[in-house]
């Protein structure tokens, strides 16, 4: 009678599992590390999905990884409704719309902007100082001088929506950003390609009213990005300052290398910065911090400081929105 009591129970939870399954778009919760066939692609937030689809234009034409992850932030970039990224993005205290990006491939070939000014596609700028120059970084002016003489476009990345958000946050110019909303400010995409190689990029306008000359982790390889062909592709999202701290990337590609899942090893490295916050007597429910990992395996991961992070996924075999394992 017991197993019987026990069958009927958990069919009717499974009935119910599958009656309240989410539509495609929002947020499942994630159980575990999937392993699945290349290619494959991860990208931080909602708007991924939408990135994600982007990307693999390239990937399912057997495209190269470098151009489907830059193929695929671009259309976040080009968005003026997404308000932390590129063109509508929400300006510094200053009113200036102030960008940062990187992209890595799978030959450990590296290119980043910081403080980008009237340029839409910080990643292609990126991508640019990474293959037409012997230099990594370009910031500020330089970043832009380089940008122009490139041919990007000039052109004012401030919106009607942002600047009266700006103009709003001036009446009391507090500088608490909102965890998931005002720290909700990166998009990061990692892919995996047919040939099985690696590559990432990142892209952001950073933390809402920042300071002006402020710069997270997002350009920065090894915090905001990292990719190791042999071993994975992390990148992060969050609180930039405090993944820069540990060199969150890098560290979380570390621990793949020495065995662990995506999953843990970005669980691990969440855990670290709780630690260092409370070393500094800051309170971890002020931050919010995400990693997204994939190894050489086609395993891949995701975990959080606190809830409220997703990531979005793409692959022969699903397309959908995962509410990532926190923390607190």
């Amino acid at each position: 009678m017991q197993k019987r009591r026990n069958f009927i129970g958990t069919s009717l939870s499974l009935l119910t599992a599958w009656i309240l399954k989410p539509a495609l778009g929002e947020a499942k919760p994630f159980v575990d590390v999937k392993i699945v066939d290349s290619p494959l692609v991860l990208s931080t937030w909602k708007f991924g999905l939408k990135a994600n689809e982007e990307a693999w234009k390239t990937l399912a034409d057997n495209g190269r990884s470098l151009d489907a992850v830059e193929q695929g932030v671009r259309l976040v970039e080009a968005d003026p409704n997404e308000r932390s990224v590129g063109y509508g993005g929400r300006p510094d205290r200053d009113g200036k719309v102030t960008l940062d990006a990187c992209i890595m491939d799978e030959n450990a070939n590296i290119g980043s902007v910081a403080g980008l000014e009237h340029i839409m596609h910080a990643v292609s700028v990126a991508r640019a100082v990474m293959e037409k120059t012997p230099h990594v970084m370009f910031v500020g002016d330089g970043a832009l001088q380089f940008a122009l003489e490139q041919g990007f476009k000039k052109q004012n990345l401030l919106t009607k929506e942002s600047e009266k958000e700006w103009k709003e946050w001036l009446k009391t110019a507090q500088y608490k950003p909102v965890v998931n909303i005002e720290n909700h400010d990166t998009i990061g995409m990692i892919a995996l390609d047919a040939k099985g190689n690696l590559s990432g990029a990142c892209t952001t306008s950073g933390m809402a009213f920042k300071m002006h000359g402020r710069v997270g982790d997002s350009p920065i390889i090894g915090a905001g990005l990292f990719v190791d062909n042999e071993v994975g592709a992390v990148t992060a999202t969050g609180h930039g300052e405090e993944i820069i701290r540990v060199v969150g990337a890098h560290l979380v590609v570390e621990l793949m290398r020495a065995g662990k899942k995506p999953s843990d090893a970005c669980k691990q490295a969440v855990v670290q910065i709780k630690r260092k916050l409370e070393l500094r007597n800051k309170n971890p429910r002020d931050v919010q911090i995400g990693f997204i990992a994939i190894n050489k395996q086609g395993q891949y991961g995701a975990f959080a400081l606190q809830q409220g992070f997703n990531f979005a996924v793409k692959s022969k075999t699903e397309t959908r929105l995962v509410e990532a394992n926190y923390l607190l």
